[in-house]
C-alpha cells in the first residue's frame, strides 16, 4: 500500500470514528463513558473501512483463486474472503457492544443500519 493509499485509508477511518462518536455525543452521554468507548469506536472504524476495501477487492477479483501445488491446480478461497468474514464478525461484536449502551430508540436505528451494512456486503460479494 502506497503512502497516498494509506493516508486515504486513515482519512476514512477518522471520518468513520467521528461519525460514531457524534452519535454518542448527540445522545448527551457522559463524556467519561465516551472516553472509555473510544477504543471500541476506533476498532470499529478501522474494521468498517477495511471491510469496505476487502469487499471491493472481492467484487473485482472474486472469492476464489487458482492455486498451483506442484503440477496440480486447485481453486481455493482467497485470503481476503477469510479476512472479510473475520472482520465482519469482529465488527458485528463491537457494534453490538456499542449499540447495547444506547437508549432503546437509538438502539433500534443503529441495529437497522448495522443489518443493512451486512446485507449490502453479502449481496455485493455474491455477484
Amino acid at each position: 500500500m502506497g503512502i497516498a493509499e494509506q493516508l486515504e485509508k486513515e482519512k476514512k477511518i477518522r471520518a468513520e470514528k467521528n461519525r460514531i462518536l457524534k452519535i454518542y455525543k448527540n445522545m448527551q452521554m457522559d463524556k467519561d463513558i465516551i472516553k472509555v468507548l473510544e477504543g471500541l469506536i476506533s476498532d470499529a472504524a478501522f474494521m468498517r473501512v477495511s471491510i469496505e476495501e476487502l469487499k471491493q477487492k472481492l467484487i473485482k477479483e472474486g472469492l476464489m483463486e487458482k492455486f498451483k501445488n506442484g503440477s496440480q491446480v486447485f481453486d481455493r478461497e482467497r485470503p481476503e474472503a477469510k479476512a472479510f468474514r473475520d472482520y465482519g464478525k469482529q465488527y458485528d461484536n463491537i457494534m453490538k457492544q456499542l449499540i447495547d449502551l444506547m437508549p432503546a430508540k437509538e438502539q433500534k436505528e443503529e441495529q437497522d443500519q448495522l443489518l443493512q451494512f451486512f446485507q449490502s456486503g453479502k449481496e455485493a460479494v455474491k455477484k
